[in-house]
């Protein structure tokens, strides 16, 4: 297969999927029409044992597991009482509650593992306070999808699992690569949010003076989430537990939480398992359809080709990276997050680490542009998230406008990465030593 038959099936998929075709249903059809077409059918009966081998993958079954933890988290009202606490500490400075939204993203995100639940839940919670103190919408709903976007990329992150099982890559690092350029990016939102409220005034109600007394009583609703954060990462920054069974940690932890707070019941079990049930189910046939379409990919030498495509323009590693943030961004404007992962990493990564490119630098990498296409229009999944939970029901160009900021943000920090990449590599090269 060459690369002109390759580029030619990738835009037949493109077309099939903006004619809103199941993105999993794509794939397989690709594959196994693609693979029948070119090797014959001898190569989509051998797919079975690739289907199975995937869903025998000890990392998918890490999946699932996030997701419930997430549910739980998200029903036992952790969020709520996690929001006011922000907003208690982080409301009397300049830009307010808009620091609140950024910071009660990144808790949840700490825990969750999703851009769209986090985005929705701190939505959700934080919206009508937000209307009520007078906040200028277009900022507050731009803070939330962005501050949503932090779901994928501080651990545990779904999207991370998905990598590691695509790129072969080990998952433990990819999240322990994750926590500094999430604090780092969770603090620039937050200082953009700081000058924009000097530079550019709104004039919304300020939150009232609280004691230090308040103030510390009010800690104990972070702990939760804090909790479950540092069972994650430090059973697998020591050793102690792999991914899936630090996924399994969280989940006996939010358990015992959601008990302490009163909300344990079949009702609420029965919700969280329902919805784990579905979110799962469409993530794993994508993985799956993924593989199959990879198979023949692999046979047909398309990585191989790309790379020597790529090698013969004469790229350095740099050029090739922001050649790559041109291409994501544009892409994430008309594909959701999973699509763009699985169409492009198997293509990519041979490509990248040729150029001497880390994989696991590749992968936050790749998680940031996912990041951006869930921000830019018409595509971005977390603006109509913010948009629907919005009561006055506005237009949507404000969400879109308010958003606008912070994709600006993201590339110049992801510029920031290619220059400075020990802030990506350096923490999980100590799990090493």
């Amino acid at each position: 297969m060459d690369i002109q038959t390759a580029a030619l099936g990738f835009l037949i998929m493109l077309a099939l999927l903006l004619a809103s075709l199941p993105v999993a249903a794509v794939m397989t059809i690709t594959g196994v029409i693609g693979g029948a077409l070119i090797y014959g059918m001898p190569l989509v009966q051998s797919m079975g044992s690739v289907v199975w081998g995937v869903l025998n993958d000890n990392v998918m079954t890490a999946v699932p597991l996030f997701i419930l933890l997430g549910e739980i988290l998200l029903r036992s009202g952790i969020a709520d009482r996690m929001y006011e606490t922000l907003a208690l500490w982080l409301g009397r400075l300049p830009g307010g509650l808009l620091h609140s939204n950024i910071g009660a993203s990144a808790l949840f995100a700490a825990t969750s593992g999703s851009s769209v639940a986090t985005a929705a839940t701190v939505a959700t919670v934080s919206l009508p306070a937000l209307g009520s103190r007078g906040y200028p919408m277009r900022r507050s709903l731009g803070s939330l999808a962005a501050g949503g976007t932090l779901g994928i990329l501080i651990p545990p992150s779904v999207n991370l699992l998905i990598y590691g099982s695509l790129a072969g890559e080990s998952v433990s690092r990819l999240f322990i690569a994750g926590i500094v350029p999430g604090v780092l990016l969770t603090l620039l939102f937050s200082l953009y949010i700081i000058v924009e409220a000097k530079m550019f005034p709104a004039g919304e109600q300020a939150m009232e003076v609280v004691s230090w007394q308040q103030r510390l009583a009010s800690l104990r609703h972070l702990l939760a989430p804090l909790a479950i954060f540092l069972v994650i990462t430090a059973s697998i920054y020591t050793g102690f537990a792999t991914p899936t069974e630090s996924a399994a940690l969280g989940v006996v932890a939010a358990l015992v939480l959601a008990t302490l707070h009163g909300r344990m019941s079949l009702e609420f079990l029965g919700h969280c398992f329902v919805n784990t049930a579905r979110t799962s189910g469409m993530i794993l046939l994508i993985v799956t359809g993924a593989f199959m379409l990879n198979v023949t990919l692999s046979l047909g030498g398309v990585a191989q080709a790309a790379t020597d495509w790529v090698a013969s323009l004469g790229l350095s590693p740099t050029g090739l990276l922001v050649a790559m943030i041109v291409f994501y961004v544009i892409l994430g404007m008309f594909m959701d997050v999973l699509s763009m992962m699985v169409l492009t990493i198997p293509v990519a990564l041979p490509i990248v680490v040729a150029s001497g490119i880390d994989p696991i630098w590749f992968g936050i990498f790749i998680i940031l542009m996912c990041e951006l296409g869930l921000i830019t229009p018409p595509v971005g999944m977390n603006l109509y998230v913010v948009h629907s939970v919005r009561r006055d029901k506005g237009p949507f160009r404000d969400v879109a406008l308010g958003a606008l900021p912070y994709v600006i943000l993201m590339i110049l920090f992801v510029l920031l990465l290619i220059m400075f990449p020990a802030i990506v590599t350096w923490l999980p090269a100590q799990m090493s030593n």
